[in-house]
């Protein structure tokens, strides 16, 4: 009889059939030694994606283009200049924001480049100034040869080249760029002492804060990093409690959104979609931050806002690309964004 055939022979009466043996667990040693390689490559791979410090701290790279910039004689000539975004930079969310809030769409074009996650670069979904990468763009603008391609990038058409991608120095152009009558000043003189005070801050603690959280080599670098985030977003939470007691409701006081908020506003919003799941920001949910919670449901409302925020996006970038911290490459469902924006916090 056959192998298959003895298999299927009834137990002997009295004979209780043997259960099915448990997988064997792999031997301590091979534990440890496949840890071992898996981190010394996860180090590889976080060099590459985003550099760190001797202690193990995050480090943001320079921009290629970070010269303040004046504003240019033809600023304002319908298609002149080009911001180029990407839906899921943050950075390049900053810059939306502003050219959105500012009302800019009749004298400054915007595009939106696609990521490439297989190759680590943004794309022009059609060739672009006769380019099909950024990369080849930043090349062509007198970018160095190492230099990362990233958004937001400004580019003139009149001298073929990007201008300007250093996000902190590029709103504040934006701001000053010619607006049509009504656009808001979101740096007025009352409150610029203000505004630069928590644009600084926002910058160290929470704009890079939540890449110091994610991109962090060891625990003292996380708990660090997620230390200072969270007690600047309590900051940001009592300040705007007084805001709301005085009529006001926005960072830097004053009656209207500042630099200041739509810098807070690109890393909030991302809050619960990425950096709390993926980059371990999640000591507190925001919801327990009773003013931040409503002046993010306020900014998110103002016209033009909802309309740069695309949730799917955001998760399958990050999710999806950023293979040291999430090898599966699995993209996890998450709310509705509106929904969770609008909505009233838990009582």
């Amino acid at each position: 009889m056959g192998v298959g055939h003895r298999l299927q022979q009834p137990a002997h009466p009295g004979h209780s059939t043997a259960a099915p043996a448990s997988p064997m667990l792999p031997p301590p040693l091979l534990v440890r030694t496949a840890r071992e390689l898996w981190r010394w490559q996860w180090l590889r791979l976080m060099g590459g994606l985003g550099p760190a410090d001797p202690e193990g701290r995050y480090r943001r790279p320079e921009a290629a283009f970070p010269q303040p910039q004046a504003l240019p004689a033809d600023a304002g000539a319908p298609g002149a200049h080009v911001l180029i975004v990407g839906r899921s930079c943050p950075w390049a969310h900053r810059a939306w924001l502003v050219w959105s809030l500012r009302q800019l769409a009749g004298s400054m074009d915007l595009l939106i480049v696609e990521p490439d996650p297989a190759a680590g670069r943004w794309r022009f979904t059609k060739p672009f100034e006769g380019c099909v990468t950024l990369a080849e763009l930043y090349r062509r603008s007198g970018a160095e040869p190492g230099q990362r391609a990233t958004v937001p990038a400004l580019l003139s058409r009149g001298q073929g080249r990007i201008v300007a991608n250093e996000s902190a120095r590029l709103i504040e152009l934006l701001n000053r760029w010619p607006a049509p009558e009504g656009s808001p000043d979101l740096d007025p003189p009352a409150q610029a002492r203000i505004c630069a005070a928590w644009r600084e801050r926002l910058q160290g603690a929470v704009n890079d804060g939540v890449y110091r959280c994610g991109f962090a080599r060891n625990q003292a670098a996380y708990d660090a990093a997620e230390s200072e985030l969270f007690a600047t977003l309590e900051a940001a939470d009592a300040e705007l409690q007084r805001q709301d007691g005085t009529g006001g409701g926005w960072l830097a006081g004053g009656s209207t959104p500042s630099l200041a908020d739509v810098v807070l506003f690109s890393t909030l919003i991302r809050l619960e979609m990425v950096y709390a799941p993926l980059f371990g920001c999640s000591r507190r949910p925001l919801w327990q931050l009773g003013a931040l919670w409503r002046w993010r449901a306020r900014f998110y409302r103002l016209d033009g806002v909802a309309a740069t925020c695309d949730a799917g996006a955001w998760r399958r970038d990050y999710f999806g690309a950023l293979f040291p911290l999430h090898p599966s490459g699995i993209v996890p469902a998450g709310p509705d964004l509106a929904t969770l924006v609008t909505s009233e916090p838990p009582r």
